[in-house]
């Protein structure tokens, strides 16, 4: 079973100023002149982290990380202004003639998949392919089954009575709408509640993350700097639709047929369940599908690990 590559500092750090006041953080690692990918990291409001440069070997790889709008060290932190899947297309484009490349490599999970499709559906001549992680394709009964009664809250009934404390004598209470009542808490003036809406939220999505109980991880998730920024911006999203039209992805997905593409998704992923990532694969002709067995979402899973690397090393032979 395939590791993580060594641990890897970047040789550049630096700050992209985009539109509206944002500054994005971007981190080089690697081989400058080796084969471009970026990393689209998951949330939507995550971040990147050390580990996210670790699944590309750096001599063949120039490996580009950018946390986007509002979320890891980008600011102003968890900032909803101006903040929507069409800007941050707009800073990958950015950030792309900013280094000078012509087409790179698409790395994404979670929501880093949603971003990478979207992107490479507006963009189809600037992808050398896509590697897509635990496919999400942000429509209203894929944010459903996360965060609303009736899916996820199924298989984890302990986990969502946690979820649902921070909403006691809220309209949540009596119309159900989780989501739409976080976003109030969320974007309130009451800080308490709001900080404890976002370790709530944040706590919920770390702790159905994977197949076996692993606690560090939802302690990661519940840290207050990095909940709120996850918490406020995945609400923001939405409770917009995450600013799609009906379908989008799956209507444009003719766009990129062409491009090769491997997708690694957890066969009891409770995030994102499988049927995403299948109906995906459905439209998009040269694209691989492996389902890993034993993984539910976390990229740190050992089958997911064990299959992005594989499929790193795939795309440096192919696109050599």
């Amino acid at each position: 079973m395939q590791q993580l590559y060594p641990e890897l500092k970047p040789y550049r750090e630096f700050f992209l100023p985009v539109t509206h006041g944002h500054s994005l953080y971007v981190e080089l690692c690697g081989n400058p002149q080796g084969m471009p990918v970026v990393v689209i990291h998951g949330g939507p409001g995550g971040g990147c982290g050390p580990s996210s440069r670790r699944f590309f070997d750096p001599n063949d790889y120039h490996i580009i990380l950018l946390d986007q709008r509002g979320a890891g060290r980008s600011l102003p932190h968890a900032s909803l202004e101006a903040n929507t899947t069409q800007h941050l297309i707009e800073d990958f484009e950015l950030l792309r003639c900013e280094l000078g490349i012509s087409k790179w490599l698409l790395f994404g999970g979670s929501w880093g998949a949603t971003l990478a499709l979207a992107y490479a559906q507006a963009h189809p001549n600037r992808a050398l392919g896509l590697i897509l992680r635990g496919v999400f394709l942000g429509r209203q009964k894929d944010v459903d089954w996360i965060y609303e009664a009736g899916g996820a809250s199924r298989m984890f009934a302990d986990y969502w009575q946690v979820f649902q404390k921070p909403l006691v004598n809220t309209d949540a209470e009596a119309t159900g709408e989780m989501v739409n009542t976080y976003y109030k808490l969320l974007c309130g003036t009451d800080e308490l509640k709001r900080f404890a809406a976002a370790k709530a939220w944040a706590a919920w999505e770390g702790s159905i993350a994977t197949l076996n109980p692993r606690p560090h991880l939802g302690n990661d998730f519940s840290d207050g700097h990095f909940a709120l920024a996850l918490a406020r911006i995945e609400c923001h999203y939405f409770v917009n639709q995450c600013f799609f039209e009906s379908n989008q992805l799956l209507k444009n997905m003719h766009k990129i047929s062409h491009l090769p593409g491997i997708i690694v998704h957890g066969r009891y992923d409770m995030i994102c369940p499988a049927e995403q990532a299948f109906e995906v694969h459905a439209l998009w002709q040269a694209c691989q599908l492996h389902i890993v067995r034993d993984a539910g979402h976390a990229q740190q899973e050992p089958g997911i690990v064990d299959n992005l690397i594989k499929a790193t090393r795939e795309f440096a032979v192919k696109l050599a």
